[in-house]
């Protein structure tokens, strides 16, 4: 039994769609085994990443997590100075992983001049970009005089910046502000992602898309040129994912007079050329009004989309894995991240769930990115961190079959 299971798990860990996803194994019989072996045993660990209230960061929160061509995983996280509040001296830094996870680097930037806040990290791949390929990463910045969601008034108020990296993520270049191109007319608040983008694969093949606050930010000629697209209103914070017929799938946090009508996720279907469908209440997956993440696992059969985000209409606790075995439609299978009861925050005083960020890793498991809150009870002040996890299928599955 366990076999067969092992068997049928390994047809998702090579697929067309992934030949720009998944850096290249040559198959023999050993590494088949090994893999086989591997997808067998349910696998979850995990780890706390970015530590708040170490260094000199008060709280990391708003991950976003990319794997590159020789597997390197960099994790990347908003580093709050002095609070864990959403404004004031905030930069942008990372980590990386030679080892699928194991262990990690020291604690590096890539955006933090000034004093003000650079945040919203959302990071895209491109696999086509020379030997190492290109990680780009799209972030939001206002000036330090910006306090409050209300003291952003004015376009370019919030600006759309840019950095990207050829070494795997070692070094990083000057951030370069795209506002003049990347930010509609009439925009005051603004956000990235956050989380991470896609390069095309079944449609317009090598596409980059950073999803970002009414629209997709896309680029045709590997970051040449970078062009928007907007879509319908009534949703915040974004991911998006390539569906097998080359259409696109945002699923998206509502916004607050949205999900006061229906705590639920929002979703549409589209395409850069042809646009978006109106936003759909997305009954199969509850929501607090929070981000949430979701990947492409593998395209052959049985083509599998992962979502994590918080199971809860009022809490961001729970934090819930779950399988789509028909490009989002229905999740058939899932599992809590967490095996004890999250959403009772009587007895605890650490709460685990919020903003999330995944990406299949080169040795065919997830890796995600989740926030917890160090003093659910003093939230306002406590220390806010990012634990790393790592899971396989079989993990998720838990011993249920696949349809």
């Amino acid at each position: 039994m366990l076999c067969v299971l092992a068997i049928a798990l390994l047809h998702g860990c090579a697929s067309k769609m992934n030949n720009l996803q998944t850096p290249a194994i040559t198959k023999t019989p050993e590494n088949e085994a090994a893999a086989r072996a591997a997808l067998a045993a349910p696998i979850h660990n995990s780890a706390l990443l970015f530590d708040g209230g170490t260094g000199i960061y008060h709280s990391f929160r708003i991950p976003s997590i990319i794997k590159t061509n020789n597997g390197t995983l960099i994790a990347f996280a908003e580093g709050r100075r002095w609070s864990p509040a959403d404004f004031g001296d905030i930069n942008v830094v990372f980590k990386r992983s030679l080892d699928n996870g194991n262990t990690w680097s020291d604690l590096g930037e890539v955006a933090a001049s000034g004093a003000g806040t650079w945040g919203n990290p959302t990071a895209v791949y491109d696999w086509q970009a020379g030997p190492n390929g290109r990680v780009w990463l799209f972030m939001s910045w206002n000036d330090e005089n910006k306090t409050s969601f209300s003291s952003i008034k004015a376009w370019g108020d919030r600006r759309v910046f840019s950095s990207y990296s050829d070494d795997h993520g070692e070094h990083w270049s000057v951030p370069q502000d795209m506002t003049s191109a990347l930010l509609p007319p009439g925009y005051t608040w603004d956000a990235m992602g956050p989380g991470i983008g896609i390069q095309t694969v079944a449609s317009h093949a090598g596409r980059l898309i950073i999803p970002a606050f009414g629209r997709n930010i896309y680029s045709d000629d590997h970051g040449a040129s970078w062009h928007y697209q907007l879509l319908p209103g009534g949703t915040d914070e974004s991911t998006i994912v390539e569906l097998l017929d080359g259409s696109l799938l945002r699923n998206d946090r509502p916004g607050t007079t949205e999900w006061n009508t229906a705590k639920r996720r929002r979703k549409s279907v589209g395409s850069i050329e042809n646009g978006f469908a109106a936003w759909a209440v997305d009954n199969a997956l509850i929501d607090p009004k929070c981000e949430a993440s979701v990947i492409r696992y593998n395209t052959d059969a049985p083509a599998r989309l992962i979502f994590l985000n918080p199971n809860n209409e009022s809490k961001r606790c729970n934090m819930t894995v779950r399988i789509s075995y028909d490009e989002g439609n229905t999740w058939a299978r899932s599992r809590s991240i967490y095996d004890w009861n999250t959403c009772d925050y009587t007895p605890i005083t650490i709460a685990k769930g919020g903003y999330s960020s995944m990406i299949k890793t080169a040795d065919y498991a997830v890796a995600a990115l989740i926030e917890i809150n160090e003093d659910v009870h003093n939230s306002s002040t406590s220390n806010k961190s990012v634990e790393f996890h790592k899971f396989n299928l079989a993990w998720i599955l838990n011993g249920a079959g696949e349809p």
